[in-house]
């Protein structure tokens, strides 16, 4: 653990690193580069790997709530015939995932692993990114929350759960994965969402740079900057090329080199709270939607419906009161505690998490114009 909490202070303090004035870090060969993929990015791994800059590699592993194996009975409406495909779908990507484990860390490339977060039970869908990623110490462990509307994507109430489930289960917080605006809400709500507003922040932006951006409550700087997709990449122009992918690789700038990056890779600590001023101004931006839409939340089973009652303590979850409904009308309970210094602590009996809606802010679509 005190490796973990040193972690978090060598990136902050490290001299030169995660200036917020820099303009095109991933211009600096010095600076660490840092490729992120789905299951449809196609790569040429004799090619990419030519660029030694790339250090690392983050993929994604569980999207929403698990597959159906079964496809008997009731399955929230979906006929047999998709839910096999979705099945087959699953058990594919499942599987190069793990090819592609294989290919980067017999390389040397640190590696990552990303849950897209759905509506649905965000403590049945930590347990299915732990199950999918099967986290190894030394490796980062992403949530990708892409925006606010709890209709599309998990909630913020919820996220705070699946995050607080992760440090139950690992000993680590996850990465926090999103965009501007939902960093911004995030963070001018910080005295609500105290975990969340907590985590290292993985940054999308595809514009040239972030002046005037940070500090963003909590956030001193972006542990790292996603900085070119396929909203701002083409044939023409990119910020940036991978040798052997397409167009719409996710590329990631982090302003420190390979040997220092290491050390901080796996993360997992909280970083420090700031005091909470109302009067705090936190900068507009256009740019909301972090990346593609990369699956349809409609295709996400149904959870079960859940009522929560909470309360924090020193920026976390102190106490959560947790009962659902079960199909016979029985009522499944749980209790989510803090320990004394505010860190959640394992849960007693079986935990099931809010669903609450924390309130909206106006989305907007995605501006994919060249910065």
């Amino acid at each position: 653990m005190k490796r973990l909490a040193a972690a978090g202070a060598l990136l902050l303090a490290m001299p030169g690193a995660l200036s917020a004035s820099d303009l095109e870090p991933w211009r600096k060969p010095e600076n660490a580069i840092v490729v992120d993929a789905y299951e449809l990015n196609e790569i040429d791994w004799p090619l990419m790997l030519t660029d030694k800059r790339i250090v690392g590699f983050i993929s994604k592993a569980s999207d929403g709530l698990p597959e159906s194996f079964n496809c008997k009975g009731d399955h929230d409406g979906d006929t047999v015939a998709h839910c096999k495909t979705m099945w087959r779908k699953y058990a594919v990507s499942r599987e190069l995932y793990e090819t592609r484990r294989l290919l980067a860390k017999a390389q040397g490339l640190l590696w990552g692993a990303y849950h897209l977060a759905r509506p649905g039970n965000p403590v049945d869908q930590a347990n299915h990114f732990l199950d999918y990623a099967k986290p190894q110490p030394g490796e980062m462990m992403v949530l990708d929350i892409e925006g606010i509307d709890p209709e599309q994507y998990m909630s913020l109430a919820d996220a705070q759960v699946f995050a607080g489930h992760i440090r139950a289960r690992t000993g680590r917080y996850p990465v926090l994965y999103t965009n501007h605006s939902t960093a911004r809400y995030i963070a001018a709500n910080r005295d609500k969402y105290r975990i969340l507003s907590r985590l290292p922040l993985w940054y999308a932006r595809y514009k040239p740079g972030i002046q005037a951006v940070f500090p963003l409550g909590n956030w001193d700087n972006y542990a790292l900057w996603q900085f070119s997709a396929a909203a701002n990449c083409n044939k023409r122009r990119c910020p940036y090329r991978v040798k052997g992918t397409l167009n719409d690789i996710d590329v990631n700038v982090v302003p420190v080199n390979r040997s220092e990056l290491v050390k901080i890779w796996a993360f997992g600590d909280l970083l420090p709270e700031k005091p909470f001023d109302a009067t705090d101004e936190i900068r507009v931006d256009e740019i909301v939607t972090a990346s593609i839409n990369r699956g349809a939340a409609d295709e996400e089973p149904k959870s079960m419906p859940v009522k929560i009652a909470a309360e924090t303590i020193a920026g976390v979850v102190a106490a959560a009161s947790a009962s659902v409904q079960n199909k016979d009308g029985g009522a499944i309970s749980g209790t989510i505690a803090s320990s004394a210094n505010g860190e959640p602590t394992a849960a007693e009996g079986a935990v099931t998490p809010a669903a609450a809606h924390p309130g909206t802010d106006p989305v907007t679509p995605l501006n994919y114009q060249n910065y």
